[in-house]
């Protein structure tokens, strides 16, 4: 079950360890075994998932627990339209396998290389007014917690714990299995389209309410925006040609830009103009396509990110404070700003719990100064009562994330329960958790 010890990094390349020593446990049994022989050799243990967090937050401070080997039963309940997975499964493969059987994600993120259980823990969100995180689709989990014990729960069954561990930072326990609430397989017809950012805001509240899922990103230096609304129709008529796919997707949105940023990167003063000529080569398009591939597109630029949740109605004023602070910057923004939407919710430290919520994610590329732009726009997020995204970069602490969560504490006194001797933590949880 161990390997050898091995340095870790995410994918992003910000965040760095050596772990003690991988563990790759294949039944559930073996993963009870790791926790108690990490427990009694006074060891810390941390599940990594696929390292698509740009915090510190799966960095592992002793041994590392590598889940994807780990067996558990698919179980498809076609008439409940109820999926049960292996918590360390990618969404890519949950996509794949779902659509095998005439079913589908309610919603997605951008992209699907996450692992499940990684993406639940974190609040990892889609866009949609009428949908809130991932992890609102989970009916029930089994975790194992840091005492080593196995517990499953569901709204009937520990239902505090299931009421946090859905966002649980991997604080509470191990996840080992997720049932996840499914819909029939769907079609998504997208409406790509560049527009003026003051007309966007201008029509915001309409714009998101006439759509099923709808977000932009905003291009600094302009007040130029590209707007994307995906609804759900009956048939898949429009499908997007395959040359298209690629010179939109992989061509311009990967190759092109990346060499762009590597251009900005040299010579910063041609941010402003690579902003402007990014915003109008992107044209309007319509397309249809399978749900998940719809969704979720490749990401193969490498850069860092920082990403608040604020009340839907402080939108406007944030994003007008962005905008100062990117012009007041000793350097320069290479990478456009996006906004979504999500529901509110009931999961203890959801980004989204009590309140509609407006997101919106900052990006630098990587190798250039981030640090200044994502600390002077958290200032401006946390005066609006921003909560910050727990996979994306931030500065908050236990204190101050206290005021921004009001079951902050009851999560707090449930950790202290089900991992009383912090078995499960790193440096990371212990500053953002206490």
């Amino acid at each position: 079950m161990a390997g050898t010890t091995t340095a870790w990094s995410n994918w992003a390349g910000n965040q760095h360890s050596v772990a003690t020593a991988i563990l790759r446990p294949t039944t559930v049994d073996d993963l009870i075994e790791a926790v108690r022989d990490a427990a009694a050799a006074g060891e810390r243990i941390r599940p990594v998932g696929s390292g698509h967090s740009f915090t510190p937050v799966a960095r592992p401070d002793g041994r590392l627990l590598d889940l994807t080997a780990l067996e558990t039963d698919v179980r498809v309940d076609l008439a409940r339209r109820l999926v049960t997975v292996p918590a360390g499964m990618t969404l890519r493969t949950l996509n794949a396998l779902l659509a095998a059987h005439g079913l589908a994600m309610p919603n997605l993120g951008d992209i699907d290389a996450q692992t499940i259980a990684g993406a639940i823990s974190t609040g990892t969100h889609g866009t949609g007014a009428a949908y809130g995180c991932l992890a609102t689709f989970v009916e029930a989990l089994t975790l194992v917690t840091g005492t080593g014990e196995v517990l499953r729960c569901s709204a009937d069954e520990h239902p505090d714990v299931f009421a946090a561990a859905r966002v649980g930072l991997g604080a509470l326990g191990v996840l080992v299995e997720v049932t996840l609430r499914c819909v029939d397989a769907f079609v998504l017809r997208a409406h790509e389209r560049p527009a003026p950012l003051s007309a966007v805001l201008a029509d915001l509240p309409g714009l998101v309410d006439r759509h099923d899922h709808v977000e932009f990103y905003w291009f600094p230096y302009t007040d130029r925006v590209q707007v994307k609304a995906n609804d759900r129709v009956p048939a898949d008529d429009r499908p997007l040609p395959r040359w298209r796919g690629w010179l939109d997707d992989e061509f311009l949105a990967n190759t092109v830009f990346a060499g762009a940023c590597r251009l900005g990167r040299a010579v910063p003063a041609l941010a402003p103009a690579i902003s402007a000529v990014s915003a109008r080569a992107l044209t309007e398009r319509t397309y249809t396509g399978r749900s998940d591939t719809v969704f979720c597109t490749p990401r193969r630029v490498r850069f860092v990110e920082m990403e608040y949740g604020v009340p839907r109605a402080a939108l406007p004023e944030a994003l007008s404070a962005l905008r100062r602070i990117v012009d007041r910057l000793p350097f320069k923004v290479l990478f456009p700003v996006e906004v979504r939407f999500t529901a509110a919710d009931d999961i203890w430290l959801s980004h989204g719990y009590g309140r509609d919520s407006a997101y919106i994610a900052v990006h630098q590329y990587v190798g250039m100064p981030y640090e200044p732009y994502f600390r002077a726009f958290e200032e401006v997020t946390t005066e609006l009562g921003g909560r910050p995204h727990w996979g994306k970069m931030h500065w908050r602490d236990a204190a101050s994330l206290a005021t921004a969560y009001p079951r902050f504490a009851d999560f707090q006194a449930l950790r202290n329960r089900l991992d009383p001797h912090r078995l499960l933590t790193n440096a990371h949880l212990d500053h953002i958790l206490g």
